[in-house]
């Protein structure tokens, strides 16, 4: 991606931020202002098509994603991690990626995208469902 350096920082800190502090400041609005937060990131680190998006989420260290699925309007796409401890899929939102994903999506697309997080935690995955709608093109 841009400029980036690999640095090795521990997982607790960003564990700090993303599980404990983001819940509490942000309450019951959690879920809105992480989808949205996401769209923003994704604006500032564009991805031109589903292969950088899928680099992304390995520089940034949000895990592997994959594309399970393409279907006419959309995809499946799912979210996993070697160590589940960085996943974190049981206490874990992931409205931050599932905002990432849809607007990158919209953008390189250009019709009206949005993206829905589903936590299979017996399997250890969070799948992602996009979909985007051909009659809503984005100027």
């Amino acid at each position: 991606m841009m400029n980036s350096h690999h640095k090795t920082i521990p997982a607790f800190g960003y564990e700090i931020i993303r599980d404990y502090a983001l819940p509490t400041i942000l309450g019951k609005h959690e879920d809105d202002v992480l989808y949205w937060v996401g769209k923003d990131i994704a604006r500032k680190f564009p991805c031109s098509d589903l292969q950088l998006i899928v680099s992304f989420f390995n520089d940034t260290g949000w895990g592997s994603l994959t594309i399970e699925k393409e279907l006419k309007d959309g995809y499946i796409l799912q979210l996993t991690n070697e160590d589940l401890d960085l996943l974190n899929i049981k206490n874990r939102k992931f409205r931050l990626e599932a905002g990432f994903i849809a607007e990158q999506i919209q953008v390189f697309k250009g019709y009206l995208t949005e993206c829905y997080d589903e936590k299979k935690e017996k399997a250890n995955v969070v799948q992602f469902t996009v979909k985007w709608d051909v009659k809503e093109k984005m100027s």
